[in-house]
């Protein structure tokens, strides 16, 4: 398997330089690239092609999550993961609508930040457990709802709220990619193939009409479908 490819679009020299040493020692990922602005950022990332890129959101410029917006719609199979300090309300759900696949904050360790990129390079979404908080509680606050228990063996959604069409299956999946479990756990848990829980996953997607697990995650707490 080919290594991973990372571009990173960063201002502060002296973070890159961290994130370089760090990809140095990190034999299945390679740093292709690196850009100071989110101009440059955008350039950089269709003809280069990364796998990922490793976006900050304080960029001179251009934002990063302009940039975002901007990749995602020329090329939306590059996985964009924010890898920021910012952790406003604006900042997060302005990403995510642009298109970002997961949301890091730069006080993660080396491993958690290597496992975010290989996470969203694999179409899983990445969420730093305190965004993951900050999300559904805004969630919960203007739906005036709140997160049901999960139970993978036995969904209450009523019909009413399942106008997706999702079967008692899929509801069971899509309660696990809320609790952040990728593919592999989610076969273990309900005791089925990989292969059939990709599937799963892939039919939940197109019928939320969403693009990633993330959103999959914000339409289903939204939607009261878990």
């Amino acid at each position: 398997m080919d290594n991973l490819k990372v571009l990173l679009v960063e201002d502060h020299k002296m973070v890159r330089l961290g994130l370089s040493l760090v990809f140095d020692n990190c034999q299945d990922i390679d740093l292709i690239g690196e850009a100071d602005n989110g101009k440059q950022g955008v350039e950089l990332a269709l003809s280069l092609k990364p796998d990922v890129v490793l976006m900050d959101i304080g960029l001179p410029e251009m934002d990063g999550v302009k940039a975002t917006e901007l990749i995602k719609k020329s090329n939306p199979d590059i996985k964009i993961l924010i890898f920021t300090s910012r952790e406003s309300d604006d900042d997060v759900f302005d990403s995510l609508s642009a298109g970002a696949d997961g949301y890091i904050m730069k006080g993660a360790d080396e491993n958690q930040l290597i496992s975010a990129i290989k996470a969203v390079a694999e179409g899983t979404a990445w969420l730093d457990p305190a965004i993951a908080r900050l999300v559904l509680s805004n969630i919960r606050k203007s739906n005036n709802n709140s997160i049901a228990n999960i139970n993978t063996q036995n969904t209450n959604t009523s019909n009413s709220k399942n106008s997706y069409g999702l079967t008692d299956r899929e509801l069971q999946v899509l309660a696990l990619i809320v609790e952040g479990l990728d593919n592999s756990q989610i076969a273990e848990k309900l005791v089925i193939t990989l292969a059939t829980a990709k599937a799963h996953v892939h039919s939940i997607l197109q019928k939320l009409y969403v693009k990633n697990r993330t959103q999959a995650t914000i339409q289903a707490v939204k939607e009261g479908l878990v």
